[in-house]
Parts: C-alpha cells; sequence; structure tokens
C-alpha cells in the first residue's frame, strides 16, 4: 500500500472502530429489552385496581400492595419508580443495540452511505408509526410527539452519527446535549405569579410546584410547553392544543437523545475486547457519576428529577440505574453464560415491536374475548377483589403465547 492511500484509509476511517471487533450477540441486552417490554406489558395487571380492598388486608399486605402499585404506576412529578424506568430503558437499550448493528452491518460491508439513509427511514418509520398507533380510535390523526416511539424516531438519525465512533465522543455529545437542555430551561422566563395553572390543567395549590429557581421546570409552564403550545397547532386538530395532561413535551426527544447515546457507550463497552474487571469499573463509574451528579443537582435545586419533561438530572439518574442493569445481567448471562431462566423474557425482547403493537392495538378486544369464554368459570372461583388482576394475567399469557409462536417461527419484526 502507498503512502497515500494509507493516508486516505486513515481519514476515511477517522475514529471509527466498529470494524475493530466482531458484532457477537450479547445476550443481556435480549434480555433487558425483554424486561423493558414486559414491565410494559404488564400494565394490563391494574394492581391499582385492588387499592379499594386495601382494608381488607393486614398491614404487611397492605404495605406489599401499595410497593408494587407505586412501581407499577407512574410518579404524578418528581421522583421515579420502576415504571418509570421503561422508556428510558427502551431508548437506552436502543443506543446499545446500535452499538452491535452498526458493527455488523460494517463487516457485512455496507457503505456508510446506506447505513445512514436507513438510519434516516428507520427514524421517519418510527415517528409515523408512534403517530398512528396514538390514532387508534380517533376521528383524525392525532398528531402527538411525546410518546416512545416518536421520541426515539425524532433522534435516532443523530443518534446514527454517533455509532462507531470513539465511545467517550458519545458520552461528550450526551454531555453537551443535556447542559444545553438545562440551560434552555434555567434561562426562560418564570411564569408570572399569578400564571393561570387551571388554565393548563394544573390545580393552583397542586404538591408538586417548586418555588423560586425550581419553577423553571414546573408542569404546563415551562419552556418545552411554550414551544408545544406554537408546534402542536402548526398541524390540523379538533381542538386548539393548550397543554398535555401529563404533562409531556415534543422537546423532550433532545434529552431522550441523550440517553440514547449513554446506551451507545454501554454498547461500545459490551463490544470492547476488555477483562472484566476493566468493563466493571467503567460500568460502575458510569453508574456511579450519573446518579451522584442527579441526586445533587435534585438536592441543590437546580434541577428536578421530573420524567415527564426528561430533565437532564432525570437523564442521569434514568441512565445510572440503565447502567446497572444492563451490567448486572450481563455478568449473569453473558460472562457467567447463565440464560436458561431467561427465555421467558427473551422471547417478549425478541420482538419488542409486535409486543409494543399488542399492548395498544390488542389488550381490551383479547380481555372481552376471554371474559366472554371464561366468565362463568372465573366468576364462581376468583373472589371478586382480584378478577381483574386474573383477567389481566390471562391477557398477559396471550400476548406472551403470541410472541412465543413468532419466536418458534423465527419470526423478527424489525424496523
Amino acid at each position: 500500500m502507498t503512502s497515500n492511500t494509507a493516508e486516505t484509509s486513515t481519514v476515511e476511517t477517522r475514529d471509527v472502530v466498529a470494524a475493530k471487533l466482531p458484532a457477537r450477540r450479547c445476550v443481556s441486552i435480549d434480555v433487558y429489552r425483554g424486561m423493558v417490554m414486559f414491565l410494559m406489558l404488564a400494565e394490563v395487571l391494574h394492581w391499582s385496581g385492588l387499592v379499594r380492598y386495601r382494608g381488607r388486608l393486614s398491614s404487611t399486605t397492605q404495605s406489599l400492595l401499595d410497593t408494587i402499585v407505586f412501581h407499577t404506576s407512574h410518579v404524578p412529578w418528581r421522583g421515579c419508580s420502576l415504571h418509570d424506568l421503561i422508556q428510558p430503558g427502551f431508548s437506552f437499550l436502543v443506543g446499545a443495540a446500535l452499538a452491535f448493528s452498526f458493527a455488523k452491518r460494517s463487516e457485512q460491508g455496507q457503505s456508510y452511505r446506506a447505513m445512514l439513509i436507513h438510519a434516516i427511514g428507520r427514524s421517519f418509520i418510527l415517528v409515523f408509526f408512534g403517530i398512528f398507533l396514538r390514532s387508534l380510535g380517533k376521528m383524525y390523526t392525532n398528531f402527538t410527539f411525546d410518546d416512545t416511539l416518536t421520541q426515539i424516531g425524532l433522534g435516532y438519525t443523530f443518534l446514527f452519527l454517533f455509532a462507531g465512533r470513539k465511545w467517550y465522543v458519545s458520552a461528550l455529545g450526551a454531555g453537551a446535549i443535556l447542559v444545553g437542555y438545562w440551560a434552555l430551561f434555567a434561562f426562560s422566563q418564570l411564569p408570572a405569579p399569578d400564571f393561570d395553572y387551571a388554565s393548563v390543567g394544573v390545580p393552583a395549590n397542586w404538591p408538586h410546584h417548586e418555588e423560586g429557581f425550581g419553577a423553571h421546570w414546573n408542569k404546563n409552564s415551562n419552556v418545552a410547553w411554550a414551544f408545544d403550545v406554537w408546534w402542536m397547532n402548526l398541524f390540523f386538530r379538533e381542538e386548539p392544543f393548550a397543554y398535555s395532561s401529563g404533562g409531556y413535551c415534543t422537546l423532550s426527544f433532545i434529552p431522550t437523545l441523550a440517553t440514547m447515546l449513554l446506551g451507545l457507550v454501554a454498547g461500545e463497552w459490551l463490544r470492547a475486547d476488555w477483562t472484566l474487571k476493566r468493563r466493571f469499573a467503567h460500568f460502575a463509574t458510569a453508574t456511579v457519576v450519573c446518579l451522584s451528579i442527579a441526586w445533587g443537582l435534585e438536592t441543590a435545586g437546580l434541577c428536578p428529577i421530573v420524567k415527564r419533561i426528561w430533565t437532564p438530572s432525570w437523564t442521569l439518574w434514568s441512565g445510572g440505574l440503565c447502567f446497572a442493569w444492563l451490567f448486572l445481567l450481563y455478568l449473569i448471562c453473558d460472562f457467567g453464560n447463565s440464560t436458561r431462566w431467561a427465555f421467558f423474557f427473551r422471547v417478549i425482547g425478541a420482538n419488542s415491536i409486535v409486543a409494543y403493537t399488542m399492548s395498544w392495538t390488542m389488550e381490551e378486544w383479547t380481555k372481552l374475548a376471554l371474559r366472554r369464554h371464561f366468565d362463568w368459570l372465573i366468576g364462581r372461583v376468583v373472589p371478586q377483589s382480584v378478577e381483574t388482576l386474573v383477567y389481566g394475567g390471562l391477557v398477559l399469557t396471550v400476548f406472551w403465547l403470541i410472541l412465543y409462536w413468532l419466536y418458534r417461527q423465527k419470526i423478527f419484526v424489525r424496523i
């Protein structure tokens, strides 16, 4: 090879590292994805419906029920439950999986241009599919950009631009995004003292309101809400957009991109030809740093941990937990080669898009079909207090069996 050719090759590859290591299968990512999707599907159990019977339970059982209900529901605003980790977990895994898929495509000889076009196409499909699912049962297209699929789709192409580069490039990118997103809120105008919170669906005495500097992140009175009042009304709507009842916002896709970049970092660490000690050091450091910064920002009143608007402190808090969760599964499944216990979750994770679609389209009519055929039996042998839970479990079983059939037939739906 001539000197000029060598220099050209160096320029073309820059800091791309995808071709250095084989794109081996990482079981822990599959299991993690299955766990996240199971948590989402398990919403059909409706544990909160048991609260009305709480008085009939012992104090220990009441405490257990309260814990289960808390962790199977979203927190009202600040804080974090297990249920709140579903969306960041799925977003984190998008980045982790990209590290492996980019390497695999590179090994197969696909050009960077072809992969970029594929990423752009995937972005559009995710956004379209998210809007499509949110429009089911409505008279007109429900243009909304705050659900999981559209949020990932809006940032996916930007995520791809970091794929195959040194892991610290992705980490720096995530840091820059979070600092910029924090500044966007921190330097925005605070709501006026007489701001009419009731007009945006928030009671004036709502207990989750922040005072002082923290008010920059209050529900439906922040800069992301103001953006949506403009943005959402650019699309045809049955009535003008005034607020999201849950406080969600379109601009959350920006810090969601940071979450995906943290996942990309994790994916590169799993791909790297490292010793267990070195891999552990990186994952442990990332976990401690993310959780510590998030806790510090929350405690100092500089940025509350709020999932619904994906604050930078939330990105770091959930990201730290995702680092720990994924590495624990890596220790068990990949390093420890213990995978038989995880088959249930692998079946779900193998068709995550199908699982997501079923949760939006099949829950109610599956439940109705089960009631039609089994109500005569369940109504006799199951106490009314747990009937909803039993039917939810049956629906979940039907969903898993469908996914199992697809798994056995080697049918895997990808976008």
